[in-house]
């Protein structure tokens, strides 16, 4: 039997949705911060901001850049669990869920890098998403803000 979850109130362009994903988890492991809490995600472009510190170097956003191409290049599964709120693996951060969340929730699982309840709609594995480019950065009032386009793959 299919788990009842929450409606879904958008319709993600999958490609960039994944590649969100990637980048939240590339930005969790180089710099410590939490997960985003606001993304906009389109197929034009997407925006997804970050709190930090200090304003990552040109160096450090061509690194953020480049793992996720390799990511993408390296072809991770992208697939689905479905788990009880009793029953969430370790590291899984609940924080991001709407207060009237469904107890049975889907965990979005991309390779071994990266792993979140998420109920959007995904590629079957990275290599769907193109390619990855940031378009442009700022920071402000340690908000860290990255612009990004995902190139389909052909």
């Amino acid at each position: 039997m299919e788990p009842i979850l929450n409606e879904h109130n958008k319709q993600e362009y999958e490609p960039a949705h994944s590649a969100e994903h990637l980048l939240n988890q590339t930005m969790v492991r180089m710099f410590g911060c939490e997960r985003s809490k606001n993304a906009h995600i389109e197929r034009k472009k997407s925006k997804i901001n970050f709190n930090l510190p200090q304003c990552p170097t040109a160096e450090q956003v061509a690194a953020i850049e480049q793992t996720i191409n390799q990511l993408i290049a390296d072809d991770l599964p992208v697939t689905y669990e479905f788990v009880t709120r009793d029953n969430i693996p370790d590291g899984v951060k609940l924080d991001k869920l709407p207060e009237d969340a469904s107890e049975t929730l889907r965990l979005v699982r991309i390779g071994d890098y990266d792993v979140c309840p998420c109920i959007g709609q995904h590629v079957k594995s990275t290599g769907e998403i193109g390619s990855f480019r940031i378009t442009s950065t700022s920071y402000n009032d340690g908000s860290f803000r990255i612009v990004y386009k995902v190139a389909d793959a052909k």
